[in-house]
């Protein structure tokens, strides 16, 4: 629900009244019909006007006006007025109907070929003896001058001179979507300014309405600017939201979680090894957040293995310090598990109960899970999504830990909380971040970084291989499980398909067991829990050599003894993820390596993406590249692909001025928010409806006063 729909009573800037029809449905416009507002709907990503007047073209034709066809540019467009002479209907070779019509332009003669068209029909939209305006491309033939398929229109103002060229699906054509997006920029009203007077004149930027019908209706090429000042508006608008996120979770009342230390100190002698100096400075950031009376909301993030939860232990054992309750939710079973088996070991030694709550936790381990949650026995409890479904309730959830954070909106983070009262919140994740992701995604957080990898992990040797050398990989694989070292071989799909031709898990298996019998083990997303687990724990003990998955083993498996990670049609994953899979090997004394095996005919694209991961480690640069190739979410909504606060503007086009917008208009938002956190202000009521425009919903908004 947008702002403005949301409270109908409350005061709004001026041109909220106005606004409320382009938050209307596409249907609703004047000409449109219920099909064709669906195709609409689905081409511009949502079913508002809004929507269709957001969705810009991808280029524009020039058409040159002339009087006679020999004016013609060759392969250019024309606009030309036709005295129409004869109608005849016909057939081509491929037995399409088509309708010639003949006339004059200017005194020299013109053919038009209706292709598709009834005779009916043609003489209604060209009757004989009539003046039409044709536009297309045209062309001499036989001394002839022919236009095959024109635009056609009674009028010379019915054809526009540069006509915007949008995106299109299915049916939809584009005199359709140029007839809808009239109707819509019909409606638009002149909005208040959002946005800074000095950034407008500095970047010679024209306001809203007028950039918006210079790129959708223009009367000649509309250049940068307007595009830029709309691409800047969404941008902006992300940013507010996320301030408004941030400022109403640190300005909620919090409550202080101090402790004496003694069951870290515990679980650290059991861990064996000091933290890192990352790790301790981590640890001290999120010690003062909690110390602090107000929420806190804290990012920690750092690259594959570098040692993020042990920094969440220590935080969660802060507050069984305190007697309070902790909760850590990751996105799968696997990875809770995963991280069961860590907490059971460090929490056993400090004497602090850990339970596991997931979906698959049935029967009387589910009731006593809920019991000691309820009645607080329990103090740390580690699960996926089940932690924060209906009948889930808490003694005293004083922190929340999110792992995995980029596999969750801010909903479902907030679900979490609600659990408690005044909860803490930390969130992880275990992929790099840019600043420019940093700034459109988790913008609304402190953050904490872990620099480098704890010590004791190994290098890995990475290598860009082709499908053709697949009989020498296997033989060579054959060599190092005659070594008893283990290998991780990743393929994309489960099973194969007529329609996708990615290698499937269950084909590669069978393959692998008949070379290795009893060696193999495999693992998937399909499987039952049970029958996954014991791939896995098989795996992990030696029992199976090779284990042959999909990305289900991307995080939360940790075996030190597997030396080799074989990524089949690596080209057809993300950089993030083929670095996370990377990131499973190097875990123990030997070195490892990684085969990035890709399909035969790599495009340049897929080269150099495979080139990037290569040749650096580092996950940063690495997470730079896979930003400007696959985009990353939206963190404000349920996107977790694509380009974050980037629908009109894209980053892959020009990366330095994509970041220099996204950190502008992060400036710009911390001193609107600041000097006006409740956007009462004229600037503040009208980016009220910046928000509405782009979608952001009211409970973005700022808390009332008090």
């Amino acid at each position: 629900m947008g702002i403005v729909s949301a409270r109908p009573d409350a005061s709004l800037p001026q041109g909220a009244d106005a606004l409320t029809a382009l938050l209307a449905p596409i249907a609703d416009l004047k000409g449109v019909k219920e099909a064709e507002a669906r195709l609409i709907a689905k081409v511009a990503g949502g079913p508002r006007v809004l929507d269709l007047l957001l969705h810009l073209p991808e280029r524009y034709l020039l058409r040159r006006r002339i009087e006679h066809p020999s004016q013609a540019l060759p392969d250019t467009e024309a606009l030309v007025p036709l005295v129409v002479g004869s109608h005849k209907a016909g057939r081509s070779g491929q037995g399409r109907p088509y309708v010639r019509v003949r006339g004059e332009a200017g005194g020299e003669p013109l053919t038009a070929f209706l292709m598709n068209w009834q005779k009916p029909w043609a003489e209604k939209a060209l009757p004989v003896g009539t003046t039409r305006w044709l536009a297309g491309t045209l062309k001499e033939e036989d001394g002839d001058w022919v236009i095959v398929n024109p635009l056609v229109s009674a009028r010379e103002d019915g054809i526009p001179l540069v006509q915007p060229v949008w995106p299109l699906t299915g049916n939809l054509g584009l005199p359709t979507v140029t007839r809808a997006m009239a109707a819509a920029v019909a409606l638009l009203p002149e909005m208040p300014e959002w946005q800074d007077a000095p950034l407008l004149r500095r970047e010679g930027w024209p306001a809203f309405t007028p950039a918006l019908r210079a790129i959708q209706v223009p009367e000649t090429e509309p250049g940068e600017a307007p595009r830029k000042r709309l691409a800047y508006d969404e941008l902006l608008a992300g940013q507010v939201a996320l301030g408004l996120v941030r400022r109403r979770s640190r300005d909620r009342p919090g409550r202080a979680l101090r402790g004496d230390g003694a069951l870290r100190d515990r679980a650290l002698a059991a861990f064996g090894f000091p933290p890192t100096l990352a790790q301790t400075q981590a640890i001290a950031e999120i010690d003062a957040d909690l110390a602090a009376p107000r929420r806190m909301l804290r990012l920690l993030q750092g690259d594959v293995g570098a040692g993020k939860t042990l920094v969440a232990l220590m935080a969660m054992l802060r507050a069984a310090e305190a007697g309070a309750q902790a909760a850590l939710m990751a996105p799968t079973e696997l990875l809770a598990r995963q991280h069961l088996r860590g907490f059971e070991r460090l929490c056993g030694a400090a004497g602090v109960p850990v339970a596991l709550l997931t979906g698959s936790v049935k029967g009387r381990e589910r009731k006593r899970v809920l019991a000691g949650l309820a009645d607080g026995s329990i103090p740390l409890v580690l699960g996926t999504h089940a932690l924060f479904q209906e009948g889930v309730a808490f003694h005293d959830l004083a922190l929340a830990v999110v792992d995995e954070q980029h596999r969750f909106g801010v909903a479902q983070r907030l679900m979490l909380a609600e659990k408690g009262q005044a909860v803490d919140m930390l969130v992880m994740t275990a992929t790099p971040i840019p600043r420019t992701l940093l700034l459109t995604n988790w913008g609304e957080m402190a953050v904490s970084r872990l620099a480098g990898k704890p010590p004791g992990r190994q290098p890995i040797t990475t290598r860009v291989v082709s499908q053709d050398r697949l009989p020498d990989i296997v033989a060579r694989l054959g060599e190092a499980i005659a070594r008893e070292d283990r290998a991780y071989w990743v393929v994309r799909a489960i099973t194969g398909s007529e329609r996708d031709d990615s290698v499937a898990a269950e084909d590669r298996f069978a393959e692998l067991n008949a070379r290795f019998p009893g060696q193999v083990g495999l693992a998937h997303g399909m499987q039952d829990i049970d029958v996954r687990e014991a791939a896995l724990a098989d795996f992990a003990a030696g029992r199976t050599r090779i284990l042959v998955a999909t990305t289900v083993i991307e995080v939360g498996v940790d075996v030190p003894e597997a030396t080799i990670m074989l990524i089949e049609q690596a080209e057809r994953f993300g950089l993030a993820a083929l670095h996370q899979l990377r990131g499973r090997v190097g875990r123990g004394t030997k070195p490892s390596s990684c085969l990035l095996v890709h399909s035969p005919g790599l495009t340049e694209g897929e080269k150099r993406r495979l080139m990037v991961l290569r040749d650096s480690d580092d996950g940063f640069e690495i997470a730079e590249e896979d930003l400007r190739a696959r985009g990353g979410g939206d963190a404000l909504g349920a996107r977790q692909a694509g380009l974050p606060g980037a629908r009109l503007l894209d980053p892959r086009e020009d990366p330095e001025e994509y970041r220099r917008l996204v950190e502008t208009a992060h400036d710009d938002a911390e001193v609107l928010l600041e000097r006006d956190a409740a956007l009462a202000s004229p600037r503040g009521r009208a980016t009220q409806l910046l928000l509405a425009i782009f979608g952001h919903d009211l409970s973005m908004a700022p808390l009332e006063a008090g």
